[in-house]
């Protein structure tokens, strides 16, 4: 069933991002909050995705899209002999993060070469973390593994500007630099931290996972190509 609901899902993004007259892209950082930050103290990183199905006008200054993210909350890489091979050293990566999907309202009442816009968001996150094995020199992916996962509601708004970079560069009409901030508030999930994680033995680990709200701060720069 999981994988007909994420084949679904990945259709409906294929297809929207496919007829958007929209799309853009921005690097992130994300601020927990709340009981989010009691646990996660820390700056995330990642990227977001934005396509929505029309240009906003002054005719009907709002459109509607999705919104994907990718953020990581944090990390820990090791170094560890190969189990009966101790000569042998492998590199080990524990990534925290959390990817989210949004449907996306933004108005956007004003044109011209600077556009000021707000954003209203509503959909999911999966916050999960994964363990990955790699040779020491080759860089070479031994194994992977999800070590826990949890999905939540999450929803929110923000304030952009656009700055208009170029126009008539083939299909884009117009091309703008994105800068926005927002505020997404995360409802209860379960997730670890870089310290939730003890492996006892070589063939026993203890999961500690904390629960909280996940409220998060993000902001961004990137680029946006109205069609």
């Amino acid at each position: 069933m999981k994988k007909v609901n994420l084949f679904i899902v990945i259709i409906f993004c294929f297809t929207t991002f496919l007829s958007a007259q929209t799309a853009g892209v921005s690097f992130m950082l994300g601020s927990p909050q709340g009981e989010f930050r009691n646990n996660v103290d820390r700056l995330g990183y990642g990227l977001q995705l934005q396509g929505t199905l029309w240009s906003p006008s002054k005719e009907r200054p709002f459109t509607l899209g999705l919104n994907l993210g990718y953020l990581v909350y944090g990390e820990v890489t090791d170094h560890r002999p190969w189990p009966g091979f101790p000569e042998v050293t492998l590199e080990v990566n524990r990534m925290n993060s959390l990817a989210n999907l949004h449907l996306l309202l933004q108005i956007s009442p004003f044109t011209g070469t600077l556009r000021p816009y707000i954003d209203g968001l509503f959909g999911g996150a999966y916050i999960f973390t994964t363990s990955e094995v790699r040779s020491e020199n080759s860089d070479e992916q031994i194994a992977q593994s999800t070590n826990y996962d949890d999905f939540n509601f999450s929803y929110g708004g923000g304030i952009g500007l656009l700055l208009q970079i170029s126009q008539d560069l083939g299909d884009v009409k117009t091309l703008y630099l994105d800068l926005k901030a927002r505020y997404m508030y995360g409802t209860e999930a379960r997730y670890l931290t870089e310290e939730d994680i003890e492996v006892v033995s070589l063939t026993e680990v203890r999961y500690r996972p904390r629960e909280s709200k996940t409220d998060l701060l993000t902001f961004h720069i990137g680029v946006i190509a109205y069609f």
